[in-house]
């Protein structure tokens, strides 16, 4: 049995330390998707490309990353794929539509062993039923420093079209695009929900740094 003497400092430093726990609880459970672009699912967009433009053709480069950040209520896992492939075709300065990546979803990594296979699952990726995922553009709209890109993502057997903010840099040399934004994995038909204390949340963070050379 704890007693307290009158005028004890004890009570005072047991609410400061709770104060402080529930700070750093909450710290720890932040959404990395805030404050990121959602990109809104809707259905597979026509890629309109032009017979008569070949474009430019660069092919994604070993120092290319796609990454991604998911979370639950109790904290967040870093992940991403290790082999991907790509062409990014260019004609007039501009992305033409039909550029493409493809992802190896066997690749998929993450920050946690055991939770790297669970990811390949059919709880989630289910990469033996679907082995591949691609991003196919279907349009980069400029707006001076500001670029659009729209394409359909095939994830999980599931094509939705999506777009998002991306920073992109053309020259004769190379093709850099860099992106982070949020999908809701539900609209790509993955809906494990995690543990009833622990749920899983919906968006999840993805992050592009790729780099393409000349073909």
């Amino acid at each position: 049995m704890l007693i307290m003497k009158t005028g004890s400092k004890a009570p005072f430093i047991l609410s400061l330390a709770g104060g402080l726990a529930v700070l750093l609880l909450a710290a720890g459970c932040s959404d990395p998707a805030d404050g990121v672009h959602k990109a809104a699912a809707t259905d597979p967009a026509r890629t309109a490309t032009d017979p008569g433009v070949a474009g430019k053709v660069y092919a994604l480069d070993s120092g290319s990353t796609i990454s991604f950040v998911g979370s639950k209520v109790t904290g967040s896992h870093d992940g991403g794929f290790r082999q991907f492939s790509g062409e990014i075709k260019v004609d007039g300065g501009k992305i033409l539509a039909g550029s493409e990546i493809r992802i190896d979803m066997d690749s998929t990594w993450s920050d946690n062993d055991r939770l790297t296979g669970h990811l390949k699952s059919a709880d989630f990726f289910e990469v033996e039923t679907y082995p591949e995922s691609t991003f196919t553009v279907t349009s980069v709209v400029s707006a001076g420093a500001e670029h659009t890109v729209t394409g359909n993502l095939t994830l999980h057997g599931v094509t939705k079209s999506i777009s998002f903010p991306a920073e992109i840099q053309l020259t004769d040399e190379a093709v850099t695009v860099r992106a982070e934004f949020a999908i809701n994995r539900k609209d790509f038909d993955i809906h494990y929900p995690g543990r009833p204390d622990d749920l899983i949340r919906d968006n999840v963070v993805i992050k592009l740094d790729v780099s393409a050379k000349p073909v």
